[in-house]
């Protein structure tokens, strides 16, 4: 699943491609994509884009005042083209395209999903912030300049779950997903199942200076590259999280990992929990 970085860097990618530029076709061939009908997608043809934006883990062109709102969620993706495909969108088909939209200057971009699950989600709508439910109810963005330290703190302070699940709650906290929660928690050396109300003031400060150079050092390291790199940068750039079974590249201990039901987090024992191997709740049922 995209996350913050890979997001802000799509958001770069587009802005530097298609700000400025008219939209010439919207085309549809999953209509569950669209979660809207009004305005319609036809609306954006002939309109400029004067921004890209992120919220959250949400792109947001702004087409004159009409934004085309999409979150790729777990097996989207956005595919991008110097020259758009001559071939229109056949609805209802097997390829994993969802969206199109093309400009007049002849590029155009894909929405992909790969899987079963659709989860891809478009909306078109006059603001985002109130006609996007899910954008409505995100928490502070984990990036801003308003989400400080204390702002930090007091968040942590009114939670009571475990602490990979506080990061991952996009309510609480906009952005950050189950990799780079697994990240964060590493250079902080921080449990994942450790409370989030329990945290003294040093692990507090640790955490949000650990989540802050960890998300701004990924954008930084996917600074200019295409959109068809960004998964590749991401692998690559990662510490534990999908590499389970490696060596931990602070202590050598090797990486462990914990699995449930749709998802796994990876971990070192030797940074994070003091050399004790968390329970793997998908084991311990199959044990019983």
């Amino acid at each position: 699943m995209p996350e913050l970085p890979e997001v802000e860097s799509l958001v770069r990618f587009l802005r530097s491609r298609v700000e400025g530029v008219a939209v010439a076709d919207v085309e549809l061939a999953s209509f569950s994509v669209l979660k809207t009908y009004s305005p319609a997608p036809q609306a954006l043809c002939g309109l400029f884009v004067t921004d890209v934006r992120r919220f959250g883990k949400w792109i947001d062109l702004d087409v004159d005042g009409i934004h085309l709102v999409f979150h790729l969620s777990r097996a989207g993706w956005l595919r991008w083209y110097e020259k758009a495909p001559a071939t229109r969108l056949r609805p209802g088909g097997k390829s994993p395209v969802a969206l199109r939209v093309s400009f007049e200057d002849g590029s155009a971009f894909d929405l992909t999903e790969q899987g079963t699950q659709k989860r891809l989600a478009a909306y078109i709508v006059k603001d985002p912030t109130t006609e996007v439910p899910q954008i409505a109810s995100l928490g502070p963005d984990a990036l801003s300049e308003e989400f400080t330290l204390e702002v930090f703190a007091q968040l942590l302070a009114a939670k009571k779950g475990q602490i990979k699940g506080v990061l991952r709650d996009q309510s609480v906290i906009a952005g950050v997903g189950n990799a780079y929660s697994d990240e964060v928690l590493h250079v902080a050396k921080l449990s994942p199942y450790a409370k989030a109300d329990s945290l003294d003031p040093e692990a507090v400060s640790r955490l949000y200076n650990a989540m802050r150079d960890t998300l701004n050092g990924a954008i930084e390291a996917s600074a200019g590259k295409p959109a068809a790199e960004l998964k590749d940068a991401k692998r690559s750039g990662m510490r534990v999280h999908g590499r389970a079974g490696e060596k931990c590249p602070e202590c050598g201990d090797v990486v462990r990992e914990v699995s449930f039901a749709d998802r796994s987090m990876q971990y070192c024992a030797t940074c994070q929990t003091g050399g004790k191997t968390l329970a793997d709740r998908r084991m311990s049922r199959l044990l019983k």
